[in-house]
C-alpha cells in the first residue's frame, strides 16, 4: 500500500487526509475513492484541467507526464513545477503529499 497524504484544502478536504492505495491507481481515483471530491470535468481523460494538483512530495516516484497531459498542465490555474493532472499522475511504490489548488479555470463540474 501506499500513503498519500493530503494537504488541507479549506473546500475539498478541511481537516486534510491521509489514506492508503493499491500503487497502479491514478491520484485522482486514488482521491474519490476515499471521500475526497476532487472535480475531474472531462471524465478522466486528460481533456480539461480541473483535477490539477500539486505533488508536494513524491513527485519523483511519478512517470514522465505525456506530451497531452503538459499542454494541458499549461492552461492550469496556479501551474507550478509540481503541478500534475491527477487522472494521469500514477500511484507508485513511494509515499505522496497532494496538494489540491485553491481554484481551477473550469466552471464544469461533474460533482452535483
Amino acid at each position: 500500500m501506499t500513503v498519500i497524504t493530503v494537504i488541507p484544502n479549506e473546500e475539498k478536504c478541511p481537516e486534510g487526509a491521509t489514506i492508503e492505495v493499491e500503487p497502479g491507481i491514478s491520484i485522482c481515483d486514488a482521491l474519490l475513492s476515499n471521500g475526497i471530491e476532487i472535480e475531474h470535468a472531462c471524465e478522466k481523460s486528460c481533456a480539461c484541467t480541473t483535477c490539477h494538483v500539486y505533488v508536494r512530495e513524491g513527485f519523483d516516484s511519478l512517470e514522465e507526464s505525456s506530451e497531452d497531459e503538459d499542454d494541458y498542465l499549461d492552461k492550469a490555474w496556479g501551474l507550478d513545477m509540481d503541478s500534475r493532472l491527477s487522472c494521469q499522475a500514477i500511484v507508485g511504490d513511494e509515499p505522496l503529499t497532494i496538494e489540491i489548488p485553491r481554484y481551477t479555470i473550469n466552471m464544469v463540474s461533474e460533482i452535483h
